[in-house]
Parts: C-alpha cells; structure tokens; sequence
C-alpha cells in the first residue's frame, strides 16, 4: 500500500509537503557568495535553470539564511553543485558539522572567476552568477542570476538527496 498525506481544507501543512518532496531527487549544492573577507554560504537542492537565452538560474533562499543578506547586498553569488565524494561539503554547509559562517571555507580550495564570488574549485560544476532579480515570496527569497561563468568536471558523478539521504549515483 502507498502511504498517502492528508491535506486540510486550505492547503498541505509543511510537514506534509516536505514528506512529498523528499521524493523528488534533487542536485546537491553549495550557494556561496562574498569576498575572502567576508563570505558565506549553504547547502541548497531548490535551485533550477530559468532559461539559456540570456543564460540564467534561480535559487530560493531562506530568508533568516547568513548568505541571503550578502547576496542582495554584494549581487553575485556561485552555485556549486556537488560530487558524490563531496558530501561532507554538503554537511558543513547545512550547519550539520557545527561549522559556522565564513570559518565553512577554511580547508577547501576557491576560485574566483567574473563576479568575483567564491567557486568552489572541485565541485562537479559551477556557476558563476551576477544577480539580476529577486522575489520575495513567505519565508524564501527566489534570486535570479545571470550567469557570467562556469567550469565543470566531465569525470566526476554528482551527489543527490532523495528520502532524506544523500546519494553518489556513481556507487549506487
């Protein structure tokens, strides 16, 4: 039998809908933004491309998040989608290691490229975002970045979360 989730009248509570959504296997990354001074960053998986035509993407924030505030201020930011052996990326950047603030870039390598903010230099791929638009809708704030620049790893396979878990697709 498949379990199934109640809705109230007026809509799913949010412990419902996060329920469904971890179904939906989603790209892990890592939203930096800032300079060497100050920078922060987090664990994201809401993030999509909007269009190839001018080249843009959208990810949604978390308002009460420390990188939010910087984005809008500092307008550019890097969307660093994760390998299967970077997971502990993922958790340091959640807030799951205990790590906080700029002090969850000590150890691991950064670039800069045109924006100027920090890419991380192993990720599977990364973009590189100018920010052109923000909505705020409830809790989050959906950003829309242009996207200036990029890299990737053609030989790395990328690091997923569904269920509550992450998942190397490359061991699985």
């Amino acid at each position: 039998m498949v379990p199934k989730t109640t809705a109230a009248r007026h809509g799913m509570d949010a412990h419902s809908y996060r329920a469904l959504m971890r179904h939906q296997a989603g790209a892990v990354t890592v939203i930096a933004c800032g300079t060497a001074d100050t920078r922060a960053g987090l664990t994201a998986t809401a993030v999509a491309s909007l269009s190839d035509n001018p080249p843009t993407i959208l990810a949604c924030i978390q308002r009460k998040a420390g990188a939010h505030d910087l984005i809008s201020s500092v307008k550019s930011f890097s969307v660093n989608v994760l390998a299967g052996d970077q997971q502990d990326i993922a958790e340091r950047f959640a807030g799951r290691s205990g790590t906080m603030g700029s002090d969850r870039f000590d150890g691991l390598e950064w670039i800069t490229l045109q924006s100027g903010a920090p890419v991380l230099s192993r990720a599977l791929a990364s973009l590189d975002c100018e920010l052109i638009d923000r909505h705020e809708f409830t809790t989050h704030s959906i950003f829309i970045g242009r996207v200036l620049d990029g890299k990737f790893r053609s030989e790395a396979a990328p690091l997923l979360y569904f269920r509550g878990d992450y998942w190397d697709i490359g061991t699985r």
